[in-house]
């Protein structure tokens, strides 16, 4: 059992005795108001989504799920191929559990999943990751790092607005939480 207030995304909890997997979660305090968590959660099984309004003292019940590492290999059409970075042995992650990550999801990316049962039931990438630009419009003489960005498509096929400064085939640190550029990777 977990109070409200530790939900994180990508967390797994039991709401009304089915398996939901944490989305979004947000702490609301409003004036004199007492605060609460917002909470979006997708059903498990079923895959829909539902919001949910939690008090931050409510007791929510955690499901044992082992967490482990792997290895993002490939991507075909059974789904996204991982391989367990200690056993070597690889397994397939269907679209649905990987979600809005594969914008960020390059070859040999370590990845985190947690596992309930035997099946992958969610995928989280490093907070930051590196990855190429490969295509953006050109460098604008006498630009300056401050307050000019451009659009620029990375290697997974994201879109990221950067300085205007950078370059195609310039390496950079995307927070994949927010999908924001940081800085040039450093070599």
């Amino acid at each position: 059992m977990i109070k409200a207030v530790e939900l994180r995304k990508g967390k797994t909890i039991i709401h009304d005795g089915d398996l939901f997997i944490v989305h979004e979660a947000s702490h609301v305090a409003k004036g004199n108001k007492r605060s609460y968590m917002q909470a979006r959660l997708k059903n498990f099984k079923q895959g829909n989504v539902i919001d949910v309004r939690f008090s931050v003292d409510d007791r929510i019940e955690v499901p044992f799920v082992e967490g482990k590492d792997f290895e993002f290999l490939y991507e075909d059409a059974s789904g996204f191929v991982l391989m367990d970075t200690q056993t070597y042995d690889q397994i397939i992650v269907t679209e649905d559990i990987v979600g809005s990550a594969k914008e960020y999801l390059s070859p040999n990316c370590k990845v985190s999943c947690q596992i309930l049962d035997g099946a992958v039931i969610s995928f989280e990438l490093p907070n930051v990751v590196v990855l190429e630009i490969t295509d953006t419009p050109p460098v604008v003489k006498g630009a300056t790092a401050s307050a000019q960005l451009k659009d620029a498509t990375l290697e997974t096929g994201a879109k990221v607005r950067v300085p205007s400064f950078v370059a195609p085939g310039d390496k950079i640190r995307v927070d994949t939480r927010t999908g924001d550029y940081l800085d040039r990777a450093k070599e």
